[in-house]
């Protein structure tokens, strides 16, 4: 099973996200793990990698399944490791082979074109506490079929 992890860097009430070429939908930047990695390293680096930029005060804020169908025959899985940046050091790159970056109002998660799935991580990782973990079901064409989704925040 593949696993992804992505990050949301937040800086004065934006978020920086990537828009991809494919779908031109948006999405924070991360990638593949590499064998031995942590998914901590890999957020890191995927985001270093796709955005030129250093994330600062960053936590994990989701861990999920992705499951996509035909029919009812199970065609991919991944898990997605998402984390959140409060503050960004440096200058993000304007564009790169994965897409365009740009910085958004923080409000435009909720309307911006991207898998139905990521929306609701996003938000999570943008307005809530705690950690979110869940499963998204999507077809080949990512519509989003069924979701199970938990919560937890540590008791203080």
């Amino acid at each position: 099973m593949q696993r992804i992890a992505n990050l949301l860097a937040i800086q004065d009430g934006q978020v920086l996200l990537l828009q991809k070429p494919r779908r031109g939908w948006y999405v924070a930047p991360g990638g593949k793990m590499e064998s031995g990695e942590s998914i901590y390293e890999a957020a890191l680096r995927e985001f270093h990698e796709e955005t030129n930029v250093k994330p600062k005060n960053i936590h994990l804020k989701g861990v999920y399944t992705m499951v996509i169908k035909d029919g009812e025959e199970k065609v991919d899985e991944w898990m997605l490791f998402t984390f959140v940046a409060h503050g960004v050091e440096g200058e993000p790159f304007k564009q790169t082979r994965e897409g365009v970056l740009e910085w958004h109002p923080l409000e435009s998660l909720h309307e911006l074109p991207m898998a139905e799935g990521d929306r609701r991580n996003l938000l999570f990782a943008a307005l809530k506490e705690g950690i979110q973990y869940g499963t998204f079901e999507y077809t080949k064409d990512f519509v989003l079929l069924n979701e199970k989704i938990q919560t937890s925040s540590e008791l203080k």
